[in-house]
């Protein structure tokens, strides 16, 4: 039978990342002033969100990593902890000006850390993290497979049409990459490109000699959806006809149990070791000022079962078990994100 798990897991973050290591859950996500990098820990994904959160890194005053600090993602890799991040220089839209006539203009970043307790270690700044061209580019998400550290990011080509299209990396070390930027997917079907063009948000999964690498397109209101990229594990991960792309979403908004909008998910397991989706998503249509400053996207999750062929079953979301702000309860977001669901 599968785990149920209380939703949502965390309130008010977007973009949530959970990786588990040595029985412990770790949580980040995009916090909702966009100005800092949070943790918090737990041995049940239930009680993630009555887990202290720690601030691990705070943007800078000035210069490219000075505003709008967005899906930082934690990852383990050679015994060591690293959070990818995007950040973008001072001039970026906020909560005061929110239309503020500048353009993105972000970039992908690492931190590392070299102590045991990513909470209480010392985190150092390994930079920007060179793509092959300046452009603007998000959502990092890293994987090893054979004793090699993957990279998979979004990243606009002005030569295609859209905002973001996906891109894979072999790496030299956890913050250089060792191969050019291989585009995996754009956007193009007519799915990904309801009110923008937009391939992001991509995670990995491994199971069973396959890659299932999921990602998000669209706009981020109800149109926002999952989709899939898959390939075997033998392959040639930097041979784009390796990957075979879904024609449709596998993961999209549900109006019958008020759950629009899901994406940006990560992979976790249960302690029995089933697979776990890890999502946000809001529970109402109507959003209230600049969706970019509203918090009300809820981190989810649900176990991910498989089919006796060995194929995910993705399923739709499951309805919110524990109570959640509503559309009227907008920003600041530091009181409502610490009032724990029952």
């Amino acid at each position: 039978m599968p785990t149920d798990i209380p939703n949502p897991i965390v309130l008010q973050r977007a973009d949530p990342c959970v990786l588990r290591h040595d029985g412990q859950y770790y949580f980040t996500g995009s916090y909702p002033l966009y100005d800092r990098i949070v943790l918090r820990r737990a041995e049940r994904l239930e009680d993630l969100q009555a887990a202290a959160e720690v601030t691990i890194w705070t943007k800078h005053a000035e210069g490219p990593q000075s505003s709008l600090i967005w899906a930082p993602e934690i990852h383990r890799v050679n015994n060591a902890w690293y959070i990818y991040y995007a950040a973008a220089p001072d001039g970026a839209p906020s909560p005061d000006e929110p239309d503020a006539a500048a353009t993105f203009n972000h970039r992908v970043y690492c931190l590392e850390c070299l102590d045991e307790d990513p909470l209480t270690g010392t985190w150092t700044e390994k930079g920007q993290v060179d793509t092959g061209w300046e452009s603007f580019a998000l959502d990092a998400t890293s994987f090893v497979l054979g004793g090699e550290q993957y990279l998979v990011w979004a990243q606009q080509d002005l030569a295609i049409r859209g905002n973001s299209n996906l891109y894979i990396a072999r790496m030299e070390n956890p913050w250089t990459l060792a191969t050019p930027a291989v585009m995996l997917t754009k956007p193009e079907l007519d799915w990904e490109i309801v009110r923008f063009w937009v391939n992001e948000g991509a995670s990995v999964l491994q199971k069973d000699g396959r890659l299932y690498l999921t990602y998000s397109a669209s706009g981020t209101g109800i149109e926002y959806a999952m989709g899939l990229l898959v390939a075997d594990a033998s392959a040639d991960l930097l041979d784009p006809a390796s990957w075979t792309k879904a024609q449709e979403p596998v993961f999209t908004s549900d109006p019958s149990v008020g759950i629009y909008g899901p994406g940006h998910n990560s992979f976790t397991e249960t302690p029995d070791g089933e697979t776990v989706l890890v999502y946000h998503a809001r529970t109402y249509t109507e959003i209230v000022g600049d969706p970019l400053w509203e918090p009300n996207r809820q981190a989810c999750a649900q176990v991910l079962p498989f089919s006796p062929e060995g194929e995910p079953v993705w399923g739709t979301p499951v309805p919110l078990s524990r109570p959640a702000p509503t559309s009227t309860d907008v920003l600041p977001p530091e009181g409502l994100a610490q009032v724990a669901p029952a």
